[in-house]
């Protein structure tokens, strides 16, 4: 019988991340099943927004460790699209990686204090704090989907821009889907202030992407 030989050493700090997203996920569920239980069902049913996210708790525990895999499963993404398009190759793998957590974090934790200004500033905390925790719920989902898509990429079909493109294009669809479904609870605030509204997601929903997009490539 015929052996392959099979180059890891690379991989050590990768499975780590991997390790480290299952052992947060493993926690949040057993810390708060019955919360994870109506997290995992999210596209089927609103239970989760009805009964566990009533309180608008952005900081619970369950929050911060699902958002903590969604910054770790996308933040590995981005590594993975820019080390397809041949960018950082004179960077050590994990120290690029770190980079982009840091970067990740810093643009969330900077959007996600702008928006809770505006809410201050219009006396909408309360409606601004409800859209920004459906926001966070529908991210972390994703960033779980996109974890399952890194797993497999690493470890089954291989890293290819083709299969990253599949992955940015659905993460968008989705994304746009989330979006919707928050703004359809918010529909009677919206419609008489639409041209406000369509100035906010230029302005805080689609302008910061373009400008992260174009800062790092």
């Amino acid at each position: 019988m015929d052996f392959l030989e099979r180059h890891s050493t690379y991989l050590d700090w990768i499975t780590l991340v991997f390790l480290g997203c299952i052992i947060l996920m493993t926690i949040a569920k057993l810390l708060f099943p019955k919360r994870f239980e109506s997290f995992i069902y999210l596209p089927l049913t609103t239970k989760y927004f009805l009964v566990q996210g009533k309180n608008d708790e952005l900081t619970h525990g369950f929050n911060v460790l699902l958002f903590i895999v969604q910054l770790l499963s996308i933040s590995f993404f981005i590594y993975l699209f820019l080390v397809e398009i041949g960018y950082g190759k004179e960077q050590r793998p994990w120290l690029l990686y770190i980079q982009i957590c840091s970067l990740y974090f810093v643009f969330i934790g900077f959007k996600l204090s702008v928006e809770k200004i505006i809410g201050n500033v219009f006396n909408m905390e309360r409606i601004m704090n409800f859209y920004l925790y459906q926001k966070l719920t529908y991210k972390n989902y994703i960033g779980i989907l996109i974890l399952i898509c890194n797993i497999l990429m690493v470890y089954s079909f291989g890293n290819n821009k083709t299969g990253l493109l599949v992955i940015i294009a659905i993460s968008a669809i989705l994304n746009g889907i989330g979006l919707l479904l928050s703004l359809k609870t918010f529909r009677s605030i919206i419609i008489p202030n639409f041209l406000y509204f369509i100035l906010y997601l230029c302005a805080l929903e689609i302008a910061p992407y373009i400008i992260l997009y174009k800062a790092v490539i």
